[in-house]
């Protein structure tokens, strides 16, 4: 027999738990947001344009059924494998994606339909022809329409909720989030290189941002922490679809009891008071 081989070599460090959720965010079997649409939505018929530019694939979008009641889906996807991911920008939206979000937000205000958002993306579209086209403006506009729709909105973190890029679709009365999603103002990585001037730190940044849904649920920016199944949603995508559908009935639910005016008050103080940490 061989002599058991035995090694001094330190065990390495174990991760700082919040950088373990963002691997668990980015893991490449995770749930995207079309998975979730085939499996917790009927008669889904997706809607494309921004009247203005072009339809970006980035932002899936449409009206469907929930239960058997009309409601309307805007969704972040980053795409499964390498030629998805390319179709959709691996979920990077550019300003047209933004608009035509708004566009079908719009549309569901006029007709009464409740919004769910489904946000998954590292952030917007950073490049030359997105800033040219008025990213930023896209961005603010939806920020300030979204707060405005008397009708009710429910976001949803099922991934990596970045930057403005997210933010932009995630103004609702409601805002679940899935155990091991992250939602920040910037990635790890960026936010190391601007602190640290070294990404390489990631996962120290990862920490100090308190981007995990335990921290932003005892800030009081998210309502509801939807659970996964034991190493994530990717290890059980019915189990986590059949979480989000408990989540979604019950948030419907409270919000039904709403006028559209008293829906608008309720999203205008919900945000009014985040960062408010003095009596």
């Amino acid at each position: 027999m061989d002599p058991e081989i035995t090694s001094d070599a330190p065990a390495p460090p174990e991760l700082h738990p919040a950088w373990k959720r963002v691997q668990l965010a980015r893991h490449p079997k995770r749930p995207h947001s079309l998975d979730y649409i085939d499996r917790l939505f009927t008669d889904f018929q997706e809607l494309h344009g921004d009247r203005s530019f072009a339809d970006d694939p980035a932002i899936v979008a449409g009206l469907a059924r929930f239960d058997g009641r009309p409601i309307v889906i805007v969704a972040e996807e980053k795409g499964r494998n390498t030629k998805e991911r390319l179709q959709h920008n691996f979920g990077m939206p550019k300003p047209e994606g933004y608009r035509k979000a708004l566009r079908i937000m719009q549309l569901a205000a006029k007709f009464g339909r409740p919004v769910i958002t489904f946000l998954d993306t590292t952030g917007a579209y950073p490049g030359i022809d997105a800033e040219e086209r008025g990213q930023a403006e896209a961005i603010a506009r939806n920020l300030r329409e979204m707060a405005r729709l008397a009708i009710p909105v429910i976001v949803v973190v099922i991934g990596e909720g970045g930057s403005g890029g997210a933010l932009a679709l995630g103004v609702g009365n409601t805002v679940l989030m899935f155990e091991n999603a992250v939602y920040s103002v910037i990635s790890p990585e960026s936010c190391a290189s601007i602190i640290y001037r070294d990404s390489g730190k990631a996962e120290r940044a990862a920490a100090a941002l308190r981007l995990t849904a335990e921290d932003l649920d005892q800030l009081g920016l998210i309502d509801t922490i939807i659970p996964e199944p034991e190493g994530g949603a990717q290890e059980d995508p019915e189990a986590a679809a059949e979480n989000l559908r408990q989540a979604l009935r019950h948030s419907l639910l409270d919000l039904a009891a709403l006028s559209g005016e008293q829906l608008v008050e309720h999203r205008y103080a919900k945000f009014r008071k985040m960062g408010n940490f003095f009596a």
